[in-house]
């Protein structure tokens, strides 16, 4: 999907050679005085405000900047304002298509309109997605032909041998025909213009993932490629909006994807080092050897083919013996073997395929096979070596029955790869409603690869803090003056004399919110209830839940550490009420969530993919239960080796690694009751250990918004009885 105000108004996105000099062009804060202007009531926020000059300010001076700005800031109009007085293109990166969405559909083109006056043309932007979200015409002229060989025979996720039924390769077949007759109309080629979609199976058959691609130079389409036609209209575009997900394969690749600019802008920051982390992530899994193996057997000998899938053979053994969970110590000896023996075959098969030629009869199929060969390859050698710095882990159902099953290895830390790549000729911004945990930024800071310099107080509050208007965090955790923006210490290498002059160094910024928590909402901690250890929902939490739903009447959202906590407490409240109970999982969740919208009286009941993303300003959703505080599960591979590794070296990893994930998660669950400034009411949390555990309690109290705070179930229950009667 490629916008522009440009477009909008009849002319294409041209360069930017035409926009005023920096000395002519209005400020950032000009410009977002515009943009909230040309809103009905729209009013200024001191947050929105604050935010904007700082970014203004670390335009100027390369620092970097960490902005958290808590819900109905308006951070996104804080950065993009600024944005536009910056030469040469500016980089937005979301971890959410939704917030990519809304940049591209609402909020450039409305800030768009408004500062044209201003800027003497409209701002240009673009979005830009990784190559296998465009349609590949090459892929496309070959799908008839492939899709015997890649979908009615193998399907990735299915279970061992992951056979098709013909009616669905059927099935498949008009959705490809369907594709055909849109790649005649589409001027994009994106995936996410094509209404009604199709599934990942049929766009699987038709798009081209990065490594497999030829280039344009040498493949018959390139001149008509979507995928560089989008790379075309990003490099001249005045803003650029991408994904986390595509920016850690930019950094990983060298930096050549997205195009150059100066100033990076990273919203939803909170989640940048896992998404690098996956994309730093590789796999073995059967299927996709076997794959392999017949896609470039025309290309092979024989004997070559056949030691390819002797190789998945042998893996899919070895999975089958090997336990679930982190590899602790050397990868057990049928793991190894299979990895051994397909180093081997597709060291053997690359040679034999060699280079891919301008006069090749069909480079697209060539280069295919040896990328995906070149993976394995690579990921069979990585897991043979070891290396401390990576995790290796085997992933298997349940059980024991039918699922995937594959061997994963991952980085064991994400914060050298980002100290390396992020910051390097560029400025960046990253922002959040969830950045400060404990009432400070060090944490996340050290997960995005900044560290305090030597010899300065992450406490002390930056110089500039008091010329920005700003409190200190002990004010803000007051509660005074729920529109006063308030700054946390900032980190700076200006603030040691001493530092390396070529390091810009960084600073951090607390906004506030526009919102009076302490007014508008009561945090209620079950300090009464026995500490949770089996899973699932203990009796007296589910009593304790019965209670509070009922005060109020429903209009719960209900946040569940496992999915049997959640089926437990959906079972207990449809036996013992008569109000309408929603179960992620039961129907689609955008009906499910629309139902609780419409539905007053309603219960929604979800695991972690609720935790954030679900918005529901209004009465509809005015009590949010937390079963138990959301520490990572002692299976999730990553958190138990980093925290292993803590162990190791004499520190806590609980402390360092577990209660920093459990913070940003309880802060994102603790964020969905209050979404505007009229909305009211409880978040009551089951787990006794949010108010008795020492440490980490309080440390994960100072992370969530300033709300009434209370462990009493009697004034919990009359604040919601009393909204129920409201």
């Amino acid at each position: 999907m490629i916008d522009s105000a440009a477009a909008d108004s009849g002319r294409p996105a041209g360069p930017r050679s035409g926009r005023r000099r920096r000395g002519d062009r209005p400020s950032g804060t000009e410009l977002l005085a515009a943009a909230v202007g040309a809103v009905p009531g729209g009013r200024a926020r001191p947050g929105q405000q604050q935010m904007a000059t700082a970014i203004e300010q670390s335009i100027r001076s390369g620092e970097h900047l960490l902005v958290q700005a808590g819900t109905g800031t308006g951070k996104s109009l804080a950065y993009l304002a600024p944005a536009l007085t910056v030469d040469g293109p500016v980089v937005v990166s979301t971890a959410t298509l939704a917030l990519q969405s809304q940049l591209v559909d609402h909020d450039l083109p409305r800030l768009a309109d408004a500062v044209t006056p201003l800027l003497g043309q409209p701002p240009t932007f673009a979005v830009l997605k990784g190559r296998h979200h465009y349609l590949c015409l090459a892929r496309l002229e070959n799908s008839t032909e492939d899709e015997p060989e890649d979908t009615l025979f193998d399907a990735p996720g299915r279970g061992a041998g992951g056979t098709k039924w013909l009616g669905e390769a059927g099935r498949l077949g008009k959705q490809i025909e369907r594709l055909r007759d849109w790649a005649m109309e589409t001027g994009t080629g994106d995936r996410d213009e094509l209404d009604p979609g199709v599934d990942d199976q049929a766009w699987r058959l038709v798009s081209m993932p990065a490594r497999e691609c030829v280039g344009a130079a040498r493949c018959p389409y390139g001149t008509e490629c979507f995928a560089e036609a989008s790379r075309a209209r990003a490099r001249e575009a005045d803003v650029v909006v991408t994904n986390h997900s595509l920016l850690a394969v930019d950094m990983l690749a060298g930096r050549h994807i997205v195009p150059p600019h100066k100033l990076l802008v990273i919203d939803e920051a909170h989640e940048l080092a896992d998404r690098v982390s996956s994309a730093a992530q590789a796999e073995l899994i059967p299927e996709l050897i076997d794959r392999a193996a017949r896609r470039s057997r025309p290309l092979l000998t024989p004997e070559l083919a056949e030691s390819l899938t002797a190789a998945g053979d042998s893996l899919a053994v070895g999975l089958a013996e090997a336990p679930g969970g982190r590899i602790t110590g050397e990868l057990p000896g049928p793991l190894r073997a299979a990895c051994t023996l397909l180093d081997a075959a597709t060291r053997a098969a690359l040679e034999k395929i060699g280079d891919v030629k301008a006069d090749d009869p069909d480079p697209v199929r060539k280069q295919q096979a040896k990328a995906v060969l070149d993976d394995l390859s690579k990921t069979a050698q990585r897991l043979l070596e070891e290396a401390d710095h990576d995790v290796a882990w085997v992933e298997k159902p349940d059980g024991g029955g039918a699922g995937r099953r594959a061997l994963v290895v991952a980085p064991l830390s994400v914060a050298g790869t980002l100290a390396t790549h992020l910051y390097e000729d560029r400025t960046v911004v990253a922002t959040s409603a969830t950045l400060a945990l404990g009432g400070r930024f060090d944490t996340v800071a050290r997960a995005l690869g900044l560290a305090a310099p030597a010899g300065v107080d992450p406490t002390r509050p930056h110089p500039r803090a008091a010329a920005l208007g700003t409190v200190g965090p002990d004010e803000a955790r007051s509660g005074a003056g729920a529109d006063t923006p308030t700054a946390d210490a900032s980190k700076t290498d200006r603030a040691n004399a001493d530092g390396p002059a070529a390091d810009p160094g960084w600073r951090s910024l607390d906004v506030g919110s526009p919102f009076d928590y302490p007014r508008q909402g009561i945090l209620y901690v079950a300090a009464h209830l026995p500490r949770p250890t089996a899973s699932g929902l203990p009796a007296a939490a589910g009593e304790e839940l019965l209670a509070l739903v009922g005060a109020l009447g429903g209009r719960t959202l209900g946040l569940f550490s496992s999915r049997r906590a959640a089926l437990q407490a959906a079972e207990l409240l449809r036996a013992r009420t008569d109000l309408p109970i929603l179960l992620q999982g039961e129907e689609a969740l955008p009906l499910l969530v629309r139902r609780f919208r419409q539905e007053r009286a309603s219960c929604l009941f979800g695991v972690m993919s609720l935790w954030q993303g679900v918005d529901v300003p209004g009465d509809a959703c005015q009590l949010v239960v937390i079963d138990r505080l959301p520490f990572p599960r002692p299976d999730e591979p990553l958190a138990a080796a980093r925290a292993a590794a803590v162990d190791a070296s004499g520190g806590s990893g609980f402390a360092s690694v577990s209660v920093p994930i459990a913070a940003v998660r309880l802060a994102q669950g603790v964020g969905r009751l209050i979404r505007s400034t009229g909305d009211k009411g409880v978040v009551a949390v089951l787990d006794s250990r949010l108010e008795t555990a020492r440490g980490y309690g309080a440390f994960l109290r100072k992370s969530l918004p300033p709300f009434w705070y209370t462990t009493r179930p009697e004034v919990a229950r009359g604040a919601l009885e009393r909204l129920g009667r409201a």
